[in-house]
């Protein structure tokens, strides 16, 4: 008998620690007009963000290195300059000389008052190329011609700093052949005179030994020493001849004067040269990054039934507990 009380003790304590699931129920029914209160509030407080949150609207773009029509122009002139300059290696320096363009410029953007959301990644991991561009705006439209004018922006920067630096190495090759040209015509000049003042020493030295006749047999040879010996009238001939005779220079003098009149006649339009060429064009997206409008609401509803739930059973519980105080 006093085991039975013992247990029905026990239960009875018991019964307050468990959770009556059909007394919960009927508590959120009674206070069904509270959680939908607040449910209106949470889809109307939703309804207010999704219409007057600014929109995000993302266009994607592909480029990669340009192809060889797209830097003729550059590679033939830098080919005139160095003959060793290949097309792979003209096309890898402009597309990496756009991406580090692009990456400066992104960084500008999202560091200006407003910053505007660009960026330039490799589309293939681990891979250079292709590269991917993105750029966020308020509209479809403005994301899709954002990338674009971007893009065309970097492209123009870079076909002008090209030029800049063709023109740059163009006057410093002028310069250096120039240079070389002149050292030759002085040394041939040199040579001349030299040829010339021997000649004319010995022409003297004849005239005192009056040696006016060649006194030298074909078969020998004529050195410095013996030259008096071809005679005053073959001397002075020789003299007159050497001075009126053009300076001698070697083949590579000619070559290095043809590739100097190349050089001085070469002229890239920067219009002609492109640092990029497109795998995908700009994308006009369809759908919104943000806000998204269903799953917003959808959420809005589930937030403000738990936030009504939960008023409900808070009200009710601080009553409970005044009436057992």
């Amino acid at each position: 008998m006093i085991q039975d009380n013992n247990n029905g003790r026990n239960g009875y304590e018991r019964e307050p620690e468990q959770i009556d699931l059909i007394d919960l129920l009927m508590q959120l029914w009674r206070g069904k007009l509270t959680i939908i209160v607040c449910v209106v509030v949470a889809v109307a407080l939703a309804v207010a963000y999704v219409f007057l949150a600014k929109e995000k609207w993302t266009s994607t773009a592909t480029i990669t290195r340009p192809d060889a029509a797209q830097i003729a122009t550059y590679h033939n002139a830098l080919n005139t300059l160095d003959s060793s300059i290949t097309l792979p290696d003209v096309q890898n320096q402009v597309i990496n000389r756009f991406n580090s363009a692009f990456i400066a410029l992104t960084e500008a953007l999202d560091n200006q008052e407003e910053p505007e959301k660009l960026t330039i990644a490799s589309s293939v991991k681990g891979q250079a190329l292709p590269l991917t561009v993105t750029y966020v705006s308020d509209t479809a439209q403005s994301a899709q011609r954002g990338v674009a004018e971007y893009i065309q922006k970097i492209d123009e920067q870079i076909a002008d700093e090209l030029e800049l630096d063709l023109n740059d190495t163009i006057k410093l090759r002028v310069t250096n052949i120039k240079d070389s040209l002149e050292n030759q015509e002085t040394v041939a000049q040199e040579q001349k005179d030299l040829r010339i003042k021997q000649i004319t020493e010995s022409l003297k030295y004849a005239q005192k030994s009056n040696v006016t006749k060649p006194q030298l047999q074909q078969t020998q040879d004529v050195t410095q020493e013996t030259m008096f010996l071809l005679g005053t009238e073959a001397l002075g001939s020789m003299v007159a001849n050497e001075a009126s005779r053009p300076l001698t220079f070697g083949a590579g003098y000619y070559a290095l004067k043809k590739n100097l009149l190349d050089i001085e006649k070469l002229k890239v339009d920067p219009k002609t040269i492109h640092a990029y060429r497109y795998v995908m064009k700009p994308t006009l997206p369809i759908r919104r990054d943000s806000p998204k409008r269903g799953l917003t609401l959808v959420l809005a509803v589930l937030l403000g039934g738990m936030i009504g739930a939960g008023v409900v059973l808070g009200r009710n519980a601080v009553r409970n507990y005044k009436a057992k105080a």
